[in-house]
């Protein structure tokens, strides 16, 4: 850690100008007791059970929380239930709910909460149309609450690898205000939300985990690109800022802002319309493959700050990665011709690329894609678009033919994959191998670990040789962090945990 910035302002004195005191000794809050974190996204949505952009789950993460909750190391621990008994066939998960906890509107947690949450996001609630509302949590048949106070969730089949679905947030029983007043039990509650300028949140004071959080308040500032986010930064209008690159990163004053570094599990990929021509001929996907440097991308996106890929899976997902995939698609210009021209398309062809404009990281990538891909016939055509119209048309739509975007997703391998699954909700590439289809659904039934590993590397082979898209990199996540401030954690998610942070000294 660099050297802390201390404001050159007496307490005493302060404190005896506001308040009239002649000590520090008193109750009143330190105004300065706050953080303000620069965002580059406006919010699109703050329902637990139906958010879908990394962004917001990033921030309303310090609002809801689950029965269970990945912590800064990426290990999944209890949160809202203090355990887990898990029948033999993984069929059965029975949860004990923790006791003590109360949510933001002052109701008391218990197990007609969990079970009102539960049923709601899967699907199950009278009157829902069947829809999971989290598509990982379709598979659940029934959720009930036992004599005991115990919460059993019923799976349709078992399957070893639901409990990272189980950190999906719970709300009051019967609440329906979690879009204009979202209410969980996390460390912070909301406050307000102005469109284009900040989502305030506030300390929860009756947090059930004894002395957090320590700010009274955080502001997450909606910035209009990194570029903006570093001026900020500079005059001191916001403390934090994440997913800056190197560039960016190296024109901070070290005695103000520490850098955080942290992989980031991430997987930035050149995403293929499997369903538009020419993209729909998997010897056009891996010309392109064969046609980038992923090198170049990492240097000129971040600065060298970048792990790359070619498969769908970051080395952070330990040995669950296959580390014989890597270089699978070095760069070889003359072999990407070679594809092409076998695939009918020798002299190349044009293509459209549509980037969210909010991330500088994706739009610089589109560049350098261009760039690369003009060498082998193909005029690459930037679109940028703000991030309401991506998520509508790119992601839920499906209407592209080629985007840059990073995927995020649970620290745990079946997350990161299941969207590869020809029907998944997730599959916006539309991808479709049956396959892949099958060990994907068969790697839930294993409790080997040893097994499961090897399906998992069967999956991630299959992907990479049908070049299902262009994987790039696993950006690291720099952070930069006011001297002002410590107990910021990076996590190797997309999350700003705000809990642990406080004012430093």
């Amino acid at each position: 850690m660099t050297n802390m910035f201390k404001k050159v302002v007496s307490c005493v004195l302060s404190l005896a100008m506001v308040a009239g005191l002649a000590s520090c000794k008193n109750e009143t809050k330190d105004a300065n007791n706050t953080a303000v974190v620069g965002i580059t996204q406006e919010p699109s949505s703050f329902d637990p059970h139906t958010v879908v952009a990394a962004g917001d789950k990033e921030l309303i993460f310090n609002i809801y929380e689950g029965l269970y909750k990945f912590d800064s190391t990426g290990t999944l621990n209890p949160c809202l239930a203090t355990g887990v008994d898990i029948s033999d066939d993984a069929s059965v998960y029975t949860f004990t709910i923790r006791e003590g906890v109360t949510f933001h509107n002052g109701d008391t947690l218990d197990a007609a909460d969990v079970v009102y949450s539960l049923k709601r996001a899967a699907g199950l609630l009278e009157g829902s149309d069947g829809t999971a509302l989290v598509s990982e949590l379709d598979s659940v048949a029934s959720v009930e609450a036992t004599d005991d106070g115990k919460v059993e969730v019923t799976l349709e089949s078992g399957n070893s690898e639901m409990l990272s679905y189980f950190t999906v947030g719970i709300i009051p029983e019967g609440y329906t205000d979690c879009e204009t007043a979202p209410c969980g039990t996390g460390p912070f509650k909301f406050e307000s939300y102005t469109v284009a300028q900040s989502v305030v949140l506030v300390k929860n004071e009756n947090y059930w985990q004894d002395g957090m959080p320590y700010l009274d308040s955080v502001t997450f500032k909606i910035c209009a690109d990194m570029d903006s986010g570093l001026l900020e930064l500079q005059n001191g209008t916001i403390d934090i800022f994440p997913y800056l690159d190197m560039n960016h990163a190296q024109q901070l004053d070290a005695e103000k802002f520490n850098i955080e570094s942290n992989g980031s599990n991430m997987v930035q990929i050149f995403a293929l319309n499997n369903n538009v021509e020419p993209l729909d001929n998997p010897d056009v996907r891996r010309a392109i493959n064969y046609a980038i440097s992923r090198d170049n991308v990492i240097d000129i996106t971040m600065g060298g700050a970048g792990e790359a890929l070619t498969t769908a899976m970051s080395p952070a997902m330990g040995s669950y990665y296959d580390t014989s995939l890597d270089g699978f698609y070095a760069q070889d210009v003359e072999r990407a011709k070679e594809l092409l021209a076998n695939a009918g398309y020798a002299d190349g062809f044009e293509l459209t690329v549509t980037v969210p404009s909010n991330y500088l990281i994706h739009v610089n990538t589109a560049v350098e894609l261009a760039s690369e891909l003009s060498a082998i016939g193909i005029t690459l055509t930037i679109e940028q678009v703000e991030w309401a119209t991506w998520l509508e048309d790119v992601y839920a739509g499906r209407n592209y033919e080629s985007t840059v975007i990073a995927l995020t997703s649970d620290y745990a391998p079946y997350d990161v994959l299941q969207r590869y699954i020809s029907d998944s909700s997730d599959n916006f590439i539309n991808y479709s191998n049956p396959d892949v289809d099958s060990i994907l659904r068969q790697i839930p039934t294993i409790s080997d670990d040893a097994e499961k590993t090897e399906l998992y590397h069967e999956v991630l082979g299959l992907i990479t040789e049908d070049a299902a898209s262009c994987y790039l990199q696993d950006p690291t996540t720099l952070t930069a962090v006011s001297t002002r401030l410590e107990g910021y954690n990076v996590y190797p998610m997309y999350v700003q945990d705000m809990s642990t942070v406080k004012l430093a000294g």
